[in-house]
């Protein structure tokens, strides 16, 4: 089952997308620049064999619903979300106010 919802942050909206599978949730909240993810996310694939396409993204780990990834650190980032001042241990709403 997938659910894709717009939530509210401050007085911006955001897209929420939450796919069940089995075992397992792969969560997403994007903006019109970029957007956060669970630990699916690869930023390593994306900071190397990417980094010309400068996707702005961060990962947090250990969240399983869209609330836990809002408000959780960010566990790794891309370079490209580095230059928008979103770094490392960062809530996922705050980075996401910086997209």
């Amino acid at each position: 089952m997938m659910n894709v919802k717009p939530i509210k942050i401050e007085d911006r909206t955001f897209i929420a997308v939450e796919v069940k599978l089995p075992k397992t949730n792969l969560l997403a909240v994007m903006s019109d620049k970029g957007y956060i993810m669970c630990g699916a996310l690869d930023v390593q694939l994306l900071n190397d064999k990417l980094k010309d396409r400068k996707i702005i993204a961060g990962r947090a780990v250990g969240v399983r619903t869209i609330d836990e990834l809002l408000n959780a650190p960010l566990e790794s980032v891309t370079l490209e979300a580095e230059n928008y001042g979103i770094k490392k241990g960062m809530i996922g709403k705050e980075a996401l106010l910086r997209m």
